[in-house]
């Protein structure tokens, strides 16, 4: 039969995992373990859910008197002083303390406090704040590795001492328990009798897991944390970096035109830089990623006003926008380089010209907006394999597949002689939700984007 005190003590292991899981699902605490410099006021707050849940694990052992495994004051008192510093160690400890005290184990605040301002020295020596979450119980195997593989002297240092400490805590604890007795302080000590020294070398391998295993935890939660901001912060850049793309040739173009009007038509010289300023003022203003189609519409419009300015008549604009779709979000610049790429690739090599149609309707739930051209147009095949080849197509569609997940629909559709049409089919409702996302993620939030219930393209 197995000596109830090893069964106490895998018991106690398994309780320290459990609240170790439980307070990585607290929204405050989760957050709180990924910041290093902490408020007053939010260190009081990291110490009461810490105070509150290791004090729960005192007060089950005083009140079912008998499920010693669930006391886990010391482990806990260690925790508050290693994670949070001298003030939370100083306040969770005591209030760890509390009912211990309440109950008459009177040395056990001046244990308690003494670990956490233990674990706060600990966290005060450490050369870099990533070492406190190195601290394992396999020390053997992390120790070859820091010191013979990686040969980082400082941190296999570091977790000594980190044991080191954590063995004289339990050593106090045992010391204290035997010299005074029980009824002071309470402590898993053995029997003695055969196997007392193996018994008594679990207890401190019991506390050292108990301490180690809710470390490990937390620093899972925080490496996924860390991951998911990072990839947060590569989408952001890598939405803006397309997003901000417009052809430098457009702006040098509208420059040479404004020059050549400012002696013919000054008047309209200064409506074409007045355009022209809508549009760096635009792309420089804001880091929205979705924009009310309206608002995109306007931006068009401000583009092909100054087009038409160098096509003059040759180049006609037709729109066809249904008034229920103009607030809808829709990811910014979506327009411009279809726009763009009918009057430089459809129309720009058409001798008389031609027309770039635009429309916009509700289709249920979805949106879908074409950009037509009547311009030279290619063979069928040519036009299926633009994207990966042209700028402006391959970068709306990388945005859209960033922000959708590749669920939307994007269609080419031309023929020679007949000009092109560009098809794109969003889902409304995910993009207002996407729009909400982004700007919790710009707050420090970390929601994620609801799913679209359209298919990709084939």
């Amino acid at each position: 039969m197995p000596n109830p005190l090893l069964v106490t003590l895998l018991i106690k292991i398994g309780v320290a995992a459990a609240i170790a899981s439980f307070l990585v699902r607290v929204r405050f605490f989760s957050r709180s373990i990924l910041r290093e410099e902490r408020s007053y006021r939010e260190r009081l707050v990291f110490a009461g859910c810490l105070s509150l849940l290791f004090g729960a694990s005192v007060t089950v052992r005083i009140v079912t008197q008998g499920y010693q495994a669930a006391d886990l004051g010391l482990e806990g008192s260690f925790l508050s002083g290693l994670l949070g510093g001298y003030l939370v160690g100083i306040v969770a400890g005591p209030l760890i303390a509390l009912p211990a005290v309440l109950n008459g184990e009177y040395f056990t605040v001046v244990l308690y406090a003494g670990v956490a301002t233990a674990a706060a020295l600990l966290r005060d020596l450490a050369s870099d704040p990533e070492q406190v979450w190195q601290i394992s119980p396999f020390f053997e195997r992390s120790l070859y590795r820091l010191y013979f593989v990686e040969r980082d002297y400082p941190t296999a240092a570091y977790q000594l001492l980190a044991l080191g400490i954590l063995v004289l805590s339990e050593f106090l604890r045992q010391l204290l328990g035997q010299v005074f007795g029980e009824r002071f302080l309470f402590v898993l000590r053995p029997e003695d009798g055969p196997g007392f020294h193996w018994l008594l070398l679990a207890t401190y391998v019991s506390t050292i897991f108990a301490v180690a295993i809710p470390l490990k935890i937390w620093n899972n939660q925080r490496t996924e944390s860390k991951l998911k901001e990072q990839n947060q912060l590569l989408m952001q850049a890598r939405l803006e970096a397309l997003s901000r793309q417009i052809n430098p040739h457009f702006l040098f173009n509208t420059l040479n035109s404004v020059s050549s009007l400012i002696r013919t038509n000054p008047d309209q010289a200064r409506q074409v830089v007045y355009r022209l300023s809508h549009i760096l003022r635009r792309l420089l203003k804001t880091h929205e990623h979705f924009v009310p189609l309206r608002e995109e519409i306007s931006f068009i419009d401000d583009y092909l006003a100054i087009e038409r300015v160098r096509f003059g008549d040759k180049l006609r604009v037709e729109q066809e926008i249904a008034a229920d779709v103009l607030d809808c979000r829709v990811p910014s610049m979506l327009l411009q380089p279809l726009v763009e790429n009918c009057i430089r690739h459809g129309l720009g090599s058409k001798i008389e010209g031609g027309c770039v149609r635009l429309s916009a309707q509700r289709d249920g739930d979805d949106l879908r907006v074409t950009v037509a051209d009547d311009g030279v147009g290619m063979k069928p095949e040519a036009a299926a394999s633009l994207i990966g080849k042209g700028i402006g197509l391959t970068n709306t569609h990388q945005r859209l597949n960033v922000l959708y997940g590749g669920r939307f629909l994007f269609d080419i559709e031309s023929q020679e002689g007949q000009g092109m049409q560009i098809r794109i089919t969003v889902p409304v409702t995910l993009g207002e939700g996407l729009r909400q996302t982004m700007a919790s993620q710009r707050r420090g939030g970390a929601t994620e984007a609801a799913k679209p219930k359209t298919q990709p393209v084939p």
